[in-house]
């Protein structure tokens, strides 16, 4: 079977052993399919290169934060990376436990952050030092000690295919700098309801090689030696995710064995439990969204193909300039090089430009290819659009995992008429 989980049988596309025109007559498009097969293979493989030391993985929920797919990972054995209450809440309903969760990013309200220590998370990641007060006055409020680890931003160069997806580079709003985290160790040896449990990085996404480690993991090393120094119980060392999936043919995976020859060689050094965070290396490859076309148009010299996804159900196209292969569900004889757009009204809304592929016509189904990580995740409601239904496949079986939106569900939590209130 392919890797990605989707493979041509007899001509027609399959996830697994179900046949997607099938699927598609089942539960309608536009549609996300996951292969629970693969997202089982890739932890598996990250799982197995940090075998003989201790670690765990902790899925970047943001990724993909479905409940059937964050429950398929925790059988798996994983913990869970997340950076809102919301992601807490879903982790929680998906089985997880407070000590399962690093809780990530730069603007937890003090709302989050008491429902992180109610729920007893492992740790809680600080990144600047008015959070990390603030965690101290409400775990003080609260009567409870708070596991925090810091997040030091390394400040190397990282090579990403988009600047908005780089996180450790200099003058990023994320991670503490360097030459304030001894100031923050400081600090959080003269607050009374604050534990350092932990120090850790995340150097951004995509990246294809280990290169930028090699940079940053002395600095992260020099952060943890300089706790420790302090009488801190340092236990944890995290280097957060970022590992690349290949989108085009030209480009390969992260380079695993390379990548954990590196990590695995600081965390021996320090005798830490590693924790590593990676979302899109999971899932994005066992993920395509599923559509139908509606139209062919031709214009001013250009071929159109208009489907029924549009930006609203996949926007990486539109927000980071991504490439995602698109295929037919059903081969077919001939080519046409078109625009793939869809149904929004935004100059914006296509999920590629000048393609060249299969002269697909009206209720064709087309499969944008490893869509499984922030796709759904990053959907809305734009244009009044109901969102996708999402199905997982496991072998010859498939179950809605996500039912679609239906025109009532946009207006659910709306009002009317309205109940005016006075000050």
């Amino acid at each position: 079977m392919s890797p990605t989980g989707f493979e041509y049988r007899d001509g027609v596309l399959h996830a697994e052993q179900v046949a997607l025109p099938l699927l598609a007559a089942a539960v309608g498009t536009p549609a996300y399919v996951y292969c629970a097969n693969t997202v089982r293979a890739r932890y598996r493989r990250l799982d197995q290169a940090f075998a003989g030391i201790p670690h765990h993985i902790h899925f970047a929920v943001k990724a993909n934060s479905n409940l059937s797919v964050l429950s398929l990972l925790r059988e798996l054995g994983a913990g869970v990376d997340i950076v809102s209450g919301g992601e807490l809440y879903r982790a929680l309903q998906a089985g997880f436990h407070g000590r399962d969760v690093v809780f990530s990013g730069v603007g937890k309200t003090v709302q989050e952050i008491a429902q992180a220590l109610e729920a007893e998370v492992q740790l809680i990641n600080v990144e600047s030092e008015a959070e990390l007060v603030v965690i101290d006055v409400v775990a003080a409020r609260l009567g409870v000690m708070a596991p925090i680890a810091i997040r030091v931003n390394p400040e190397v160069t990282v090579d990403t295919p988009h600047a908005y997806i780089k996180t450790g580079e200099k003058g990023q709003k994320f991670g503490i700098p360097r030459d304030d985290v001894a100031r923050l160790v400081e600090l959080t040896g003269e607050l009374s309801h604050v534990q350092l449990r932990g120090m850790g990085m995340h150097l951004g996404s995509q990246i294809g090689n280990a290169d930028p480690l090699r940079d940053a993991l002395p600095r992260l090393l020099a952060a943890i030696a300089y706790a420790q120094g302090k009488g801190h119980p340092i236990a944890f060392m995290d280097v957060g995710g970022g590992l690349s999936v290949p989108y085009e043919s030209h480009e390969r995976d992260a380079d695993i064995d390379d990548y954990a020859t590196i990590v695995r060689a600081a965390a021996l050094e320090t005798g830490l439990t590693l924790l590593l965070e990676p979302g899109r290396f999971l899932v994005a490859e066992a993920g395509i969204l599923l559509t139908e076309v509606l139209y062919r148009k031709h214009a001013a010299g250009k071929d159109f193909v208009v489907t029924d996804a549009g930006m609203n159900d996949l926007i990486r196209p539109a927000l980071y300039q991504a490439y995602h292969a698109i295929d037919p569900v059903t081969l077919t004889d001939g080519s046409v090089a078109a625009d793939i757009v869809g149904p929004i009204c935004e100059s914006g809304d296509f999920f590629a430009k000048d393609r060249r592929l299969p002269d697909v016509q009206a209720g064709a189904l087309l499969a944008v290819r490893t869509a499984g990580a922030y796709g759904f995740s990053m959907a809305s409601n734009y244009n009044s659009r109901p969102r996708p239904a999402e199905v997982l496949v496991d072998g010859d079986q498939f179950a809605v995992v996500g039912a679609r939106e239906q025109l009532d569900d946009l207006v659910r939590l709306e009002r009317m008429p309205l109940q005016w209130r006075t000050a």
